[in-house]
């Protein structure tokens, strides 16, 4: 009965108020001392994302949702508006993603800048004409809380490669069109910057190493006077270095790992770059490719347990508040035991059972992305 008791006030304190639940539920304060059932913690995980705001920041899943008959490397169908829902996931950074092409050529340029600017279009067009009954496209955080309320999926518009922008007057165009984010490059280098995977032997752009190139920093300043938050994944550490000397606002990691725990993969971050996004308030929402997350165990074997490893990890060296998910579903994401959108709460069991409070969840699902967003759009404002 005593056991009963604790896990009905458990819920109850969640569903009303994260901070009553704090206040005045000791032994919920930290819910692995009550010690519950599998599903006693999935019951207390679906309480929690009942109120929570939950956020995956970054989805391929535009081109394989309006282009179903193309021919795709990874496997697709893992995030819809349905499972979203299952899963208890309120909204996702749909991501237009272009492959990189030779940069130094305009024609190129222009090809990508078109493509992007019509995929961009259909995917809105499909979001509104289609499926305007379930899901809604978010321009700011204001339209998240408005959407969250209407019980409605959130659909964020971004794009995963500033391959496409030719001029500063292509980001006023793409704000215009409601992208919130850009991944300023996809590993390898375009004219912002360079990315992950650059050969040491060469310098990809004159005089500037493997950082950001001239352009690059006014795309940067430019970004962040739109509003347009500046996505560090993808990027060389050194031109990581070089966007935190530009910005004035904070940046997101739409989706990497920790280096600590798998430092074959280059694209992950270490735990300078981690403490150095964390001090300009920024947020680095973890990847759950495999690829990113061991060098130890088989594919089969990465499951939820070790994305939540590299969760701890950047929850430990820089605090809960600079941590999130952004899943790369549709883009080579999944682990065992959350491959697709509707397996969400099963990372909320595993974080309740290692002991995260319901503020910290709160903040983990979508508080803290909230938090970057909304300082990009205060600081914005001031050029409008």
């Amino acid at each position: 009965m005593k056991r009963i008791l604790v896990i009905f006030a458990a819920l109850l304190f969640l569903t009303v108020s994260y901070a009553g639940a704090q206040e005045h539920c000791g032994k919920c304060k930290r819910s692995g001392a009550l010690n519950l059932t599998d599903a006693e913690y999935m019951a207390l995980a679906d309480s929690i994302h009942k109120v929570a705001i939950s956020f995956d920041t970054h989805v391929d899943t535009p081109t394989y949702m309006m282009h179903p008959d193309g021919h795709y490397t990874v496997a697709k169908g893992q995030t819809s508006f349905e499972l979203m829902r299952r899963g208890g996931q309120d909204g996702a950074f749909f991501a237009i993603y272009l492959d990189q092409g030779p940069w130094q050529n305009q024609k190129s340029l222009d090809s990508a800048y078109n493509w992007c600017h019509s995929e961009l279009q259909l995917w809105k067009d499909y979001v509104t004409s289609y499926c305007s009954a379930e899901a809604g496209i978010a321009y700011s955080t204001e339209d998240v809380y408005r959407l969250k309320k209407e019980g409605k999926r959130i659909v964020v518009l971004c794009i995963e490669n500033g391959y496409p922008v030719r001029t500063l007057e292509d980001l006023d165009e793409f704000a215009r069109m409601g992208v919130k984010y850009i991944t300023l490059s996809h590993n390898t280098p375009n004219q912002i910057c360079d990315g992950s995977r650059y050969v040491k032997s060469y310098y990809w752009y004159p005089n500037t190493g493997h950082g950001l190139s001239p352009f690059g920093e006014k795309v940067v300043e430019r970004m962040q006077q739109l509003g347009i938050m500046v996505d560090v994944s993808h990027i060389s550490s050194e031109a990581l270095v070089d966007v935190l000397k530009v910005i004035k606002a904070p940046v997101l990691a739409s989706h990497s790992g920790c280096k600590a725990l798998k430092p074959s993969q280059t694209r992950n971050l270490t735990d300078d770059e981690i403490r150095a996004i964390a001090a300009v308030d920024g947020v680095i929402q973890v990847g759950t490719g495999r690829f990113f997350l061991s060098d130890d165990l088989p594919y089969y074997k990465v499951g939820v347990a070790v994305l939540a490893n590299h969760i701890d990890h950047i929850k430990n060296l820089v605090g809960y508040r600079h941590v999130g998910l952004g899943t790369d579903f549709d883009g080579g994401g999944g682990v065992v035991g959350m491959d697709n959108s509707a397996q969400m709460k099963n990372l909320t069991v595993e974080l309740l059972k290692r002991g995260w409070t319901a503020e910290e969840l709160k903040a983990f699902w979508g508080g803290n992305l909230l938090r970057v967003w909304k300082a990009c759009e205060v600081y914005a404002s001031q050029f409008k």
